[in-house]
C-alpha cells in the first residue's frame, strides 16, 4: 500500500525533529556542569570554524565545573575568545594547560530567559512535525488523484498521520515541559 511508505516517511521525519529538538535542549544551561553546553560554541583554528569537543577534552570533575583540556596549545587561547563570545554567560579562567568554566548559579531572570528560549525551540519543533504532517498528506492526496488509492484509503492515511502528529506533539510538549522544569528546580 503506497500510503504505508508515507507514513513511515513522516513518521522518521518527525522522529529525527524530537532527537533534533533533544540534543538542542541538552545545550541550554541549567545550573548544572554538562560538556553538551559547548556543543554550539565554535572556534576560529587555522581558519575554520571547529566545535570545542574537536580541539580539546572536556570534562566534568564537579557539578558545576566544566574542565577543558586543549590537545594543542596554539588552540588555547582560540578557545577562551571563542567561550567568551558566546551566549553561554560564562567566564572562562586557565592555568596555562587548563580551561575552568565555573557554572554559577542561575538567576531568577536569567531562569525566565532560558524557559523562554525553550518553549521557542518547542514551538519551532511543533512546526516542523506540523509541516512534515502536511507534505505527508500532500503526498497521499497526490496518490489518490492519480487514482494510486481509492478515497477512502486516502482519508484513512490522513487520519492516520494526524494521529501521528497528535502523537509527536504530545512528546514535544512533555520535552519542553520537563526541559522548563529542570531549569527552574535547579
Amino acid at each position: 500500500m503506497p500510503t504505508d511508505a508515507i507514513f513511515s516517511a513522516t513518521e522518521a521525519h518527525m522522529k529525527q525533529t524530537i532527537e533534533a529538538l533533544q540534543h538542542d535542549l541538552s545545550t541550554i544551561r541549567t545550573g548544572r556542569a554538562s560538556p553538551n553546553l559547548l556543543d554550539r560554541v565554535l572556534v576560529d583554528y587555522y581558519g575554520s570554524q571547529t566545535p570545542v569537543s574537536a580541539l580539546a577534552t572536556i570534562s566534568v570533575p564537579e557539578a558545576r565545573l566544566i574542565a577543558i583540556q586543549p590537545w594543542d596549545k596554539q588552540a588555547f587561547q582560540a578557545i577562551e575568545k571563542a567561550i567568551q563570545k558566546s551566549d553561554l554567560g560564562l567566564t572562562p579562567s586557565s592555568d596555562g594547560t587548563t580551561i575552568r568554566l565555573a557554572i554559577p548559579e542561575l538567576t531568577d531572570e536569567r531562569r525566565q530567559q532560558l524557559a523562554k528560549m525553550v518553549q521557542k525551540r518547542a514551538e519551532e519543533a511543533r512546526v516542523a512535525v506540523r509541516n512534515a504532517r502536511r507534505d505527508g498528506v500532500d503526498a497521499v492526496r497526490k496518490e489518490e488523484r492519480e487514482k494510486k488509492v481509492s478515497e477512502d484509503e486516502s482519508h484513512r492515511g490522513q487520519e492516520q498521520l494526524q494521529k501521528l502528529t497528535d502523537r509527536f506533539i504530545g512528546e514535544v510538549d512533555q520535552i519542553g515541559k520537563n526541559k522548563e522544569r529542570e531549569i527552574m528546580d535547579q
